[in-house]
């Protein structure tokens, strides 16, 4: 049976890595919120024009799906444009 050796630099390097990697997954998702697909929860109450505790019950029931990414809500536009159409 052949053992590999993990050195610390090996873990230094792989960290470095994953947090490259991490950083261009987020940074994929924030070019979509720059391009007015997903918007943060300050922009959606004041689109819809409600407090932060509707916006939560909404989240809760349902009503309005979104992803959430680090400590931050986004929510999709369409999904937007729905609610306020009535659809």
């Amino acid at each position: 049976m052949k053992m590999d050796i993990i050195t610390m630099e090996d873990l230094r390097q792989f960290k470095t890595e994953l947090l490259q990697e991490m950083k261009d997954i987020i940074g994929q998702g924030m070019e979509h919120q720059q391009n007015g697909e997903w918007l943060r929860s300050a922009q959606v109450r004041k689109m819809l024009n409600i407090s932060p505790g509707t916006l939560q019950n909404l989240r809760i029931n349902g009503t309005l799906p979104f992803r959430k990414v680090g400590g931050t809500m986004y929510y999709s536009r369409v999904q937007i444009e729905k609610i306020l159409k009535g659809e």
